[in-house]
């Protein structure tokens, strides 16, 4: 009998258990976790910080779900020591557990770049859901929070901490919003609409200190400005968790590199999730993840499951704004797309076209077709007879699937 053991309770690590438990009904399962609730749905955050939902709303595996799949979750367990042959792990309150097939899930967390002052009281970033329980008990006695990025998750935070009554003053290094996942023209709408909402913008601008002042906090650019604030959050990107990883000697680039298999360099020992590399890429999304997690799974039970990779894809979360991006967006402009834009309506639709395929796309204010064209993209589907008919404004691009 397999005994399999999972180290992380995100996205990866639940799907690899519910792949696992699909394939052997009977091989002891174990997932640690170092948080203190159940898997839930990460992206539902800011939805917290606003007061809309509560954490059993999105909650997406109860302690229920695992009892019903046997699988012992062990929380606010921490591994600390894996050896890889003896295959043991060793968690920090010393208990030894045994593994004949192992999957790191650890995720990642939130990088937190060299900023004086950034470890001050009301200095805060968002990974967990205890990072939100801290910050959503900051926001209740706070007026005025900064946010540093202005990147998706940054500005879906934002808008939580909008929503739960705070001003919220956005300060970007880089000239535009949404870097990633906008061109020039759909950043400069989506500012404008945001900025109608109640958001304030520093776009250019570099964060050189937070300091305390006066009881409170202050956000100094190089430009010697002063933005003051009851709370700030930094979300300045996510970094791989790669402690266990490195100790054990996997071989390492942007994140544990896997083969489509999501083996590692050690045998027996697996990785999915924010943690990985697979085939050069780093993904860090959702989607993927969860991708990542079904083949370890099935793959540890003993089934030929491959992973040929995700498009990468985002959704903007920010109520009254409609967002996806998907694919390469072109942001240079170095190749060929078909543009729609209407500033009036608060829409821009941008296809990016490379050998006569749809490589990337912008949907601001019109989501018509988005399952379409990223099934286009992973498809590489042929537009040779479409494209007239894409360059009109108005057409209706779930049609795509026809």
């Amino acid at each position: 009998m397999t005994t399999y053991l999972i180290i992380g309770n995100g996205a990866a690590g639940n799907a690899a258990a519910e792949a696992i438990r699909k394939y052997d009904q009977d091989g002891p399962i174990h997932i640690f976790s170092r948080e203190k609730y159940p898997f839930y749905y990460v992206p539902a955050l800011p939805e917290y910080l606003a007061g809309e939902r509560e954490i059993h709303q999105f909650t997406l595996h109860d302690l229920d779900w695992y009892r019903k799949n046997r699988i012992d979750l062990h929380l606010e367990t921490e591994i600390i020591r894996i050896d890889s042959e003896a295959k043991t792990t060793v968690t920090r309150a010393g208990k030894e557990y045994h593994y004949d097939k192992l999957l790191l899930a650890t995720g990642g967390y939130s990088f937190l770049p060299p900023i004086k002052g950034a470890d001050l009281d009301g200095v805060f970033t968002l990974r967990t859901y205890g990072d939100a329980e801290r910050i959503r008990r900051k926001a209740r006695e706070s007026r005025r929070a900064v946010l540093i990025g202005g990147g998706l998750l940054g500005l879906e935070a934002g808008n939580g901490l909008r929503k739960a009554g705070l001003q919220v003053t956005v300060v970007e290094v880089f000239p535009r919003l949404l870097p990633r996942q906008m061109d020039v023209p759909g950043a400069a709408i989506l500012q404008k609409q945001m900025e109608e909402m109640g958001f304030i913008f520093y776009l250019g601008a570099k964060t050189q200190a937070i300091i305390g002042e006066a009881g409170r906090l202050a956000v100094v650019l190089e430009s010697g400005e002063r933005l003051s604030a009851d709370l700030v959050l930094v979300s300045a990107g996510v970094r791989p968790e790669l402690t266990l990883a490195q100790a054990l000697g996997l071989e390492i680039d942007k994140g544990v590199k896997v083969n489509d298999a999501m083996e590692t360099s050690r045998p027996d020992i697996y990785a999915a999730g924010d943690l990985i590399e697979h085939r050069g890429k780093f993904y860090g999304i959702w989607p993927a993840c969860l991708a990542q997690g079904a083949v370890a799974g099935a793959v540890m039970a003993g089934q030929d499951a491959r992973y040929e990779g995700t498009v990468p894809a985002n959704t903007l979360k920010v109520v009254g704004i409609d967002l996806m991006a998907a694919g390469d967006i072109d942001a240079e402009s170095r190749l060929p797309s078909l543009v729609s834009k209407d500033e009036a309506q608060k829409t821009y639709r941008k296809l990016v076209i490379k050998d006569n395929a749809i490589v990337g796309t912008i949907l601001l204010g019109d989501l018509r077709g988005s399952k379409e064209i990223q099934e286009a993209i992973r498809k590489k589907t042929d537009l040779s007879s479409l494209k007239p008919d894409l360059e009109k404004l108005g057409f209706d691009l779930s049609s795509l699937s026809r």
